[in-house]
């Protein structure tokens, strides 16, 4: 069985109390999926592949290298969920221009940098994800993808039942998106390779807190096969 990620984590009795509540249920894909790339900016990836330290000098919010590893492979599930033709939404987050960035997305004034207010680069979809016509771009201004926002209306308008979630961070947007997610009653789906952290230890255990209770946290190649397949027996 492949190792998990969180698995250096947890203790022996952690192990055991999640496996015994009968935690972790799977519920795979639905009928009809999306896919969501939650703010996948160069405020959160920086230009280019450097380390973190280096990076957060331009984009205080950037996740350095962990980003560029996980690029690639959302590229790669979102050319297969064109091929397939499944909804595609993406998420940014934009600091006020005129008002107190204060509390936007986190504690402090980080979204209030010149590079993360409404039109600063660092709220530019990174060139290898690129939306095309048809693909959603949605603008919040708080932690989840339906806070404030028009998402819940675009899935319900489409028969959405399962949402795909990728992109960044790990422990803050992803998990609040995911939390609604799951909250209105969607099968969420965390490709393991197409989320991002800033933080090593945060990345590992909020997916761990997430495949046990919210989402179905699994590799991205189960994804790409799950999806194909599906296509194959429409």
């Amino acid at each position: 069985m492949r190792k998990r990620i969180w698995e250096q984590y947890l203790d022996e009795r952690d192990q055991k109390v999640y496996t015994s509540a009968g935690l972790g249920k799977v519920y795979g894909l639905g009928k009809k999926p999306a896919l969501v790339i939650i703010d996948v900016t160069y405020g959160f990836t920086g230009e280019e592949s450097e380390d973190i330290e280096q990076s957060i000098k331009k984009y205080p919010t950037s996740c350095g290298e962990e980003a560029w590893k996980s690029i690639p492979r959302i590229q790669e599930l979102l050319t297969v969920s064109r091929k397939v033709n499944i909804p595609i939404f993406y998420t940014i987050i934009e600091g006020h221009k005129h008002n107190s960035n204060e509390k936007t997305a986190i504690k402090g004034n980080v979204f209030g940098h010149p590079t993360l207010v409404e039109g600063g680069k660092g709220t530019e979809i990174v060139e290898q994800l690129k939306p095309i016509p048809g693909e959603i771009v949605i603008s919040k201004k708080k932690p989840s993808a339906f806070f404030g926002t028009p998402f819940i209306s675009y899935l319900v308008d489409q028969n959405i039942d399962t949402l795909i979630v990728t992109g960044t961070t790990t422990s803050g947007c992803v998990r609040a998106s995911v939390v609604d997610a799951f909250s209105y009653n969607f099968n969420v789906v965390v490709p393991e390779e197409c989320v991002f952290d800033r933080g090593i230890t945060t990345h590992a255990m909020n997916l761990f807190d997430m495949q046990q209770k919210y989402a179905d946290v699994i590799s991205t190649n189960e994804v790409i096969t799950t999806l194909k397949k599906k296509v194959q027996h429409a």
